[in-house]
Parts: C-alpha cells; sequence; structure tokens
C-alpha cells in the first residue's frame, strides 16, 4: 500500500504545477514533491524493517539447540519465508519488533505531515485546498457552509495511536531475565492493531490525494493580501548589489514595508515613491522585484533530482 501511494499517483503529488505560468500551483507542487520524497523513504524504511522482524527461532527454550538440530530450525523457518535468528534466548529478541512498530510510526507521523497541512490549507480563511467532499456529505454541524476536513481529521487522530503503540514496543525490549509475557501480552494488540491502522491510513490518504480540489487563484489572492511584501527581501538584495550598506538597505525597505502594512496600500508603489529607492532603482528593476518567477527558476532542477523530468 505505501509502494501504491509512492509510485501509482505521482500525478497527483505533483497537482498543481505548470511550468511558470503561476508561480502558486508551481510552489504548492513543490510542497506534494516533499510529501512523495518522504514516501519513497518509508518504502526503504519499511523494506529494511521487514527484513529485521522477519526472522524465526526454534532453537529450544534458550536458544541452544539443546533438542532440536539447528538444520531443523533453518527448514522450519525456510517454510515459513523467514530467516533464521543468528542467536535467540528463549525468544526472538525484541529490538526487532520494536524496530519495526517504530517504522510503522514514521510512516503514519508522514501521514499526518500531510493531513495536518491539507487541514490547515483549507481553513476558511485560507481555503487553497480541499479534500473530497461528497454531493450530500454534511460540513460543520453548527455551520452549514463550513467543509470539515473530517479524513484529515481522522488520519490526525489515529497516527497518534500509531505512535503510541511503537512506544510500547520499545518497552518490550527489555525483560526480566531475557523472557516473561508481559511482551506478549502487548504485542497481541498492537502489532495488529498498528499494522491495520497504517493500511487504513494508506488507503483514506490515496483518496484524499486523489481527489484533492486545489484553487490556485485562491494561492494567487493570498499572496496579494500581503500588498506585495512577501518580496522584500529581494528589493532588500537588489539595493545592496547598487551599493547601498546592508543597515541602511534595510531600514529603508523596512520603513516603507511597515507603511505598506499599515495603511493597506502597494508595497512596489510606495517604494517607487520613495526618494532612496528611486535613486538606485529604475523603474523595470522595481518592477522586476517583484516577479514570483524569479524565486522558482530552479524548480526544474529540484524535480530532475528526484527523477520526475518537467
Amino acid at each position: 500500500m505505501l509502494c501504491r501511494l509512492t509510485l501509482e499517483h505521482k500525478d497527483t503529488l505533483t497537482v498543481g504545477r505548470t511550468h511558470g505560468v503561476h508561480a502558486e500551483p508551481t510552489a504548492f507542487g513543490l510542497k506534494a514533491l516533499a510529501w512523495y520524497s518522504e514516501a519513497g523513504r518509508n518504502l526503504e524504511r519499511m523494506a529494511r524493517a521487514k527484513a529485521v522482524v522477519g526472522v524465526g527461532k526454534l532453537s529450544g527454550a534458550v536458544g541452544t539447540f539443546a533438542h532440536v538440530d539447528p538444520d531443523m530450525e533453518a527448514e522450519a523457518c525456510r517454510a515459513l519465508g523467514l530467516e533464521p535468528a543468528p542467536i535467540s534466548s528463549q525468544i526472538i529478541q525484541r529490538d526487532r519488533h520494536a524496530e519495526f512498530c517504530a517504522t510503522l510510526a514514521v510512516i503514519a507521523a508522514s501521514l499526518e505531515k500531510i493531513a495536518l497541512e491539507i487541514r490547515s490549507l483549507q481553513r476558511t480563511e485560507i481555503l487553497e485546498v480541499e479534500e473530497p467532499f461528497a454531493e450530500g456529505q454534511k460540513g460543520s454541524s453548527a455551520m452549514p457552509h463550513k467543509r470539515n476536513p473530517v479524513s484529515s481529521e481522522q488520519i490526525c487522530g489515529l497516527a497518534r495511536l500509531v505512535r503510541t503503540n511503537a512506544l510500547a514496543a520499545l518497552e518490550n525490549v527489555a525483560l526480566w531475565h531475557e523472557r516473561d509475557i508481559s511482551h506478549s501480552s502487548v504485542e497481541r494488540v498492537i502489532l495488529p492493531d498498528s499494522t491495520t491502522l497504517l493500511d487504513f491510513l494508506l488507503h483514506r490518504m490515496i483518496w484524499i490525494l486523489q481527489g484533492l480540489q486545489v484553487y490556485p487563484q485562491r494561492m494567487r489572492e493570498n499572496l496579494e493580501r500581503s500588498h506585495g511584501l512577501i518580496y522584500s527581501q529581494r528589493v532588500l538584495g537588489k539595493l545592496l548589489e547598487k551599493g547601498l550598506a546592508r543597515q541602511g538597505a534595510y531600514e529603508v525597505v523596512q520603513r516603507v514595508a511597515m507603511r505598506a502594512w499599515r495603511e493597506q496600500r502597494s508595497f512596489q508603489e510606495l517604494l517607487a515613491q520613495d526618494p532612496e529607492v528611486a535613486a538606485r532603482l529604475s523603474a523595470e528593476e522595481l518592477k522586476a522585484c517583484f516577479d514570483p518567477s524569479w524565486y522558482l527558476r530552479n524548480v526544474d532542477a529540484i524535480y530532475e533530482r528526484l527523477g520526475l523530468h518537467p
């Protein structure tokens, strides 16, 4: 299932990416690309954890093969698709199970990371993305206009259980005199619960990403709500290139920026009217500072690093 999330949904995970036409969906595509990359690392983690936990033992009460030949253990493990544990006591050492459960917890945390971001971006005052919303589905019980991201909320809540179970698995590593039933009583709960929960979370996340609604125009509107203040760093850099000392350049940009925010006016227009800025930057140079594509000029290289060609 993790493989499906990673490999079969590349188009979903790069949703919104364009070729410099609109900066905001391109930037959102990079956010999704980070999710894609993390899912790939989780695939590697899961492969390692399966190998670590995929062992068996048939070596007697204290692991010395007092009554069973090692070849019989090897044959039994081979029939079960397991590797013989190189050494064991009465039990397989529980650091293996702890690593497996910790891997499940990391994967669940990655899913929660995506779900939490979707929840944040779906807030009414932001509303840049929305998880799927079926026809006739009810939203907020108190506010009929509000669509609650219930599936993302479920993922965030259930991921906590998977992480909690990993803590229980770590507690099982240390046992009284190499074996007591405190570990098995816990594992009968946490192993089926964690694997079943993670399977559900992966299915749910795939469903969310397949139907995710992305609103580029809303992203642009949110960018413009700052009146251009998000480009202050670029203006500062240009003034430095023109020979203005950093402290002086910073004070100029900060002064104009605070005025733009206080008066709710265009940052670019106020900069153009400022004598210190106008003396150093032409109208065209100032305009170029407010071009969002400048910040995204190396985006294609990032996609290429991950094997997703633009």
